[in-house]
């Protein structure tokens, strides 16, 4: 695992955890495809642990070690998927414990709780933890985890994760984050007191939209090797080509989110100025009712921008009417994206609970990408007019 003595975000993503590989030299971290290693001695694998594919591999150890730098951990691991790196947390759990869990997370993390881990045994009670006297509220005797997004997914709420992680702590439980809106570049949840952080890598840290991947960073060595027990059991793990992808795309991180958030700011600002959408929710504008709180505990505000266009027929023909905002789920790669939660990412959760939140059906997600802003913002311009907005 290489190391490297610099501690700035732009010089970690570039050269943490990887190093040039000693037999040529090459620079790039090689694709080590192969799902076995010859031994040199019976139950002797090189390295204590090269014995196979799924157990150890190099090019997802160079990954794993670059993700805990830029989160500010010790330990890091990759996962296929980032609902798969969800699942390996929560398997840390028997049947009985009992999860207090942010009721605005993904959908598909909704859908793992509810549909598939609770019938396990796993208990869940979800709160607006935005509040952390409900996350106290909530918890039980056998409340072992407490799970937040920050931003969430697709309302932009903020939880302020020193008092989540001192509600947690209080309480005997650990402290999960899913930081995948934010990204290391702009938030560390670990600094922040949070045990666990988690990924989709899928998202800003690969950023080009062409790899499905997981994350998760601790500090704590024993919850490390917790995690790498359910991580090799299980087997949920991402292929070498996946994890050269990701290598190469946290080498531009740092310069890709600083025009997300520039990217992100300039859409919100002009939606909200432009008037012709009922509401923005952002948090990097003084109107977003969090901003505060988001200044203190994030570095840049995302390219993620949510509008509230009023009705569902109206959020159809503008996001159809988008020419250079591609209508598509998933989020945070280099080309602007736009879609329809209430159909699209979060279609899986219950109606009732949507509309609770405000996910209505005229809420729209925006993934502001890496483009220039004067054509994102002619795109929004020409769309909205042509739908009388």
């Amino acid at each position: 695992m290489a190391e490297t003595k610099a501690s700035r975000f732009g010089t970690l993503a570039v050269h943490a955890g990887v190093t040039p590989e000693p037999g040529t030299g090459a620079i790039m971290t090689p694709i080590f495809q192969t799902s076995t290693y010859v031994q040199p001695a019976v139950a002797e694998p090189l390295g204590g642990r090269f014995d196979y594919g799924r157990s150890a591999n190099p090019t997802r150890e160079a990954l794993e070690a670059s993700i805990a730098a830029l989160e500010g951990g010790k330990h890091g691991l990759a996962f296929a998927s980032g609902l798969s790196a969800i699942e390996t947390v929560l398997k840390r759990l028997s049947a009985g414990d009992h999860v207090v869990s942010e009721e605005n997370t993904y959908g598909g993390t909704s859908r793992l709780f509810t549909q598939v881990l609770a019938r396990l045994g796993i208990e869940f009670t979800f709160v607006d933890t935005r509040d952390a006297g409900a996350i106290t509220a909530a918890v039980r005797p056998t409340t072992k985890l407490v799970h937040v997004e920050t931003p969430t997914n697709p309302m932009m709420r903020v939880c302020d994760l020193r008092a989540a992680a001192r509600a947690a702590h209080a309480a005997g439980a650990l402290l999960s984050v899913d930081n995948t809106y934010a990204s290391p570049f702009n938030q560390r949840p670990l600094e922040l007191g949070a045990d666990i952080v988690i990924h989709s890598s899928t998202k800003y840290v690969n950023g080009h939209s062409d790899v499905i991947g997981g994350l998760v960073v601790v500090k704590d060595e024993v919850l490390a090797e917790e995690l790498r027990f359910l991580q090799n059991a299980s087997g949920a793990v991402p292929g070498p080509m996946d994890c050269f992808l990701t290598l190469r795309g946290i080498k531009t991180l740092a310069l890709r989110m600083a025009r997300h958030n520039e990217n992100g700011l300039a859409v919100a600002s002009w939606l909200e100025k432009s008037g012709r959408v009922d509401r923005v929710i952002y948090p990097g504008l003084a109107s977003h009712e969090q901003h505060a709180l988001a200044a203190r505990q994030m570095s840049g505000f995302t390219g993620m921008v949510t509008v509230d266009v009023g009705s569902l027929a109206r959020a159809k023909q503008i996001t159809e009417a988008l020419r250079v905002f591609a209508l598509a789920e998933s989020l945070g790669g280099v080309e602007s994206l736009v879609s329809v939660p209430a159909l699209m990412t979060h279609s899986s959760v219950p109606r009732a609970r949507r509309e609770a939140m405000g996910l209505t059906p005229g809420i729209v997600r925006f993934s502001v990408g890496i483009e220039d802003q004067a054509d994102l913002i002619e795109d929004l311009e020409r769309a909205l007019g042509a739908v009388g907005g």
